[in-house]
């Protein structure tokens, strides 16, 4: 899988070539990352890649001619672009999961007052947000969606279970789950688990999930019951 980064503060992604599942896909050629400087594609000599606002208002815009010209060098003819973006859907594991059905996907990430509407309606497939709050740029945006949806590329998981058994995965906060000692401080893992009885443990498993989602995330739960109505 293909990934270009359109920033202004690239070493900001330096250190995803030693962090987890990520530096392990780069270093494996499972992820082919690629950050670019959106200074670079700024013409004058003060490479300026932001102006003022038509209509007056505060802060600075990024300026449609700088993006568009970074984002059709790097996107090609397969380039999924996204904009990280307040105003976005939110992410999910069902969207993650979904961006990984294509080879090529391309984020820009914003500062300033945020971009040009022209990039955004012309030059941009979709706009995702990690949330219903605004930060001061779409770096860390861009990192986070990075982190969830590499964990559905083919190969990057020792055991691809583990992304499938994941909160929200299948709608579920995932189940309690336990290492040893099997008792520690009085607390003791749950005997179920122990007994070898694989259907058992998938059936207290799914309970769990359904008990833990219903008392933590009521809203979860109602969506997972609606689904699951018969």
């Amino acid at each position: 899988m293909k990934i270009d980064i359109l920033t202004l503060f690239p070493s900001f992604f330096d250190i995803l070539n030693d962090y987890g599942v990520i530096g392990r896909s780069l270093a494996e050629g499972r992820l082919d990352l690629r950050v670019h400087q959106i200074r670079d594609y700024a013409h004058d000599r003060h490479q300026q890649v932001d102006d003022t606002v038509f209509g007056g208002a505060a802060g600075m815009l990024m300026k449609p001619d700088v993006l568009a010209e970074a984002i059709e060098d790097v996107s090609g003819d397969d380039g999924h672009v996204i904009f990280l973006s307040p105003q976005g859907s939110v992410l999910t594991q069902d969207k993650a999961r979904q961006l990984t059905e294509y080879d090529h996907l391309v984020l820009l990430c914003g500062h300033y007052e945020g971009v040009d509407a022209r990039i955004t309606r012309h030059f941009v497939d979709e706009e995702i947000s990690i949330g219903d709050y605004v930060l001061t740029g779409g770096e860390l945006p861009a990192m986070v969606l990075l982190d969830t949806l590499v964990r559905w590329v083919d190969g990057v998981l020792g055991n691809p279970e583990s992304a499938k058994t994941d909160s929200h995965a299948e709608g579920l906060l995932q189940y309690d789950e336990y290492t040893k000692p099997r008792d520690f401080r009085g607390y003791t893992v749950p005997e179920v688990l122990l007994n070898g009885n694989h259907g058992a443990i998938a059936e207290w498993r799914l309970n769990n999930a359904i008990e833990k989602t219903k008392e933590r995330r009521p809203d979860l739960y109602a969506r997972w019951r609606e689904e699951h109505q018969e």
